[in-house]
């Protein structure tokens, strides 16, 4: 009977050892799939990363938006017409001048709402260049593999019990990392939805920004651009980062602070990916 309990203990301890390798061997593996898939995704614009719906919010924009943005640039330009006049001391202090710099802001501001796409993928490739520039750098530390020489030597030393534990803490860690994998799913697409359907409506504030009254709207709008524009290189940083802290705890001795600190990591790293978002829009001045 005795040797029937070592043979079932035997054959369970050989399960928990195999569960804990399998656990281990996979996890960094799914850790570099995801963070590359950033490093690729937050490279794109809105173009590139996806044609066809950047092609619908476009022609939206142009045959619904722009119309209202006309109406709301000729009410702007005879808003600034009739305040360049009077500002004269009432017209008794009259100027012909006045005429030529109105008709120059509307040929800026019509330049300008003409133009609309091309401004806002300006914005998006100048950042574009800017991920790309820097994930050459940063592509190189996303590579991280286990390297726990003695993992088989503490395998081997610890006792069902001790193994059935470590079991259970690799497979915390495993559910954590498919939790990131969810965060950054939401976060990469949910940055993107965002970007067009701010981008949908852009004709309407660009038709602000010659007046200095209401041209606040078209700056503060161009600030919330730039803002969802480099909240990308802020992700690329914040990938970068983690990568490094994992790299540290890949050579740790000690199994379970290996687990629990690539667990503290990866939840640490899930908070900063939701934070770029208000983290870009506070450096850009954006409300």
């Amino acid at each position: 009977m005795a040797g029937l309990f070592d043979s079932v203990a035997e054959w369970f301890r050989g399960l928990l050892v195999e569960g804990i390798k399998g656990n281990f061997s996979g996890m960094f593996n799914e850790v570099n799939q995801k963070t590359g898939e950033i490093a690729s995704q937050v490279g794109q614009t809105p173009l590139g990363w996806n044609a066809d719906i950047f092609n619908l919010v476009r022609n939206l924009s142009e045959t619904v938006v722009i119309p209202i943005a006309g109406v709301v640039l000729t009410f702007v330009l005879c808003y600034e017409l009739i305040n360049m006049v009077i500002e004269r001391n009432n017209m008794h202090d009259f100027d012909t001048f006045v005429f030529f710099k109105w008709i120059f802001k509307t040929f800026v501001a019509v330049y300008i709402l003409t133009h609309t796409f091309d401004i806002v993928m300006g914005i998006f490739e100048l950042a574009q260049n800017l991920i790309n520039n820097s994930s050459g750098i940063i592509r190189g530390n996303l590579d991280m593999n286990l390297t726990m020489s003695n993992l088989d030597n503490e395998l081997t030393a610890m006792r069902n019990g001790e193994l059935l534990g470590l079991y259970i803490e690799s497979m915390i860690l495993s559910f954590a990392m498919k939790a990131m994998s969810l965060c950054i799913f939401i976060i990469i697409y949910g940055r993107m939805l965002e970007i067009y359907l701010t981008v949908s409506i852009a004709p309407i504030p660009f038709s602000t920004m010659i007046n200095r009254e209401w041209g606040s709207i078209g700056n503060g709008f161009l600030k919330a651009l730039f803002a969802l524009a480099f909240q990308g290189f802020l992700i690329m940083v914040c990938v970068a980062i983690y990568a490094i802290l994992l790299q540290g705890i890949t050579t740790e001795s000690n199994i379970h602070i290996a687990i629990w600190s690539c667990a503290g990591y990866t939840v640490l790293l899930c908070f900063m990916l939701f934070k770029c978002g208000s983290i870009s829009k506070s450096i850009f001045g954006s409300h």
